[in-house]
């Protein structure tokens, strides 16, 4: 098992084996689930034609990614970004959760915008029905294809339903008409459930969007330098 840097596994597929230039162990990597929806991972290790990804909170438990499930994963090296697909092969039952993947094609670059992920705390007002009021939640994180957020109480929200969503993104109000993508129990034996909505932006506030998870990381990056 590598626990190097960058590995370069072998990839069985037409025209016999392609090598894939997988970023370093610890650096993150990204699960595609649709909808524009792409989960934060990161690679913990390698092992011959199989490596190891952190499981992210929001998919335990989702029949949609049990063994022999196919998906995309990708990772983004400068001036590109280089996708794999998969076939989960493993999913580990203790924790910390790993899922074990293995290379089901060959790798593409794609050099289309990658939606950033970022921003924390701000207020999400959700203008639907939530136990017979609108509900507010916490922002967990951004993109221009979707948002994560926190809610303190059970939500009768499903998976496709609707939802008009009002964010305060630092200096600007943004109000965003999306599809319930997933609706799950918040983790760790937290109170409340985390809601991932997705939605699509027009150039204007995906601008602004994509401004505010750069002042966001601005911001993590001096107050991880002060306490460190």
């Amino acid at each position: 098992m590598s626990n190097g840097a960058a590995g370069v596994m072998s990839v069985p597929g037409a025209g016999g084996l392609a090598g894939v230039e997988l970023p370093a162990i610890g650096d993150p990597v990204f699960l595609v689930l649709g909808d524009g929806v792409n989960l934060r991972s990161k690679l913990e290790s390698i092992d011959g034609d199989t490596f190891s990804v952190a499981a992210p909170l929001e998919t335990t438990g989702l029949a949609m990614f049990e063994p022999g499930q196919e998906f995309e994963v990708f990772w983004v090296p400068p001036r590109t970004r280089v996708v794999l697909p998969c076939r989960l092969v493993v999913v580990s039952g203790s924790a910390p959760l790993r899922w074990i993947l293995t290379p089901s094609g060959a790798p593409r670059h794609d050099n289309r915008r990658e939606f950033v992920r970022g921003g924390a705390g701000a207020v999400v007002r959700l203008e639907a029905e939530v136990s017979g009021q609108p509900a507010e939640g916490v922002l967990l994180d951004i993109s221009e294809g979707g948002l994560r957020c926190w809610i303190d109480e059970a939500t009768s929200l499903t998976q496709g339903d609707r939802v008009e969503a009002t964010v305060w993104l630092g200096t600007a109000e943004a109000k965003l008409s999306g599809i319930v993508h997933n609706v799950r129990d918040a983790p760790h034996g937290d109170p409340g459930q985390h809601l991932i909505l997705t939605f699509d932006t027009k150039e204007e506030l995906a601008r602004t969007i994509r401004q505010y998870i750069l002042a966001w990381e601005i911001g993590e990056r001096r107050r991880n330098k002060r306490t460190s």
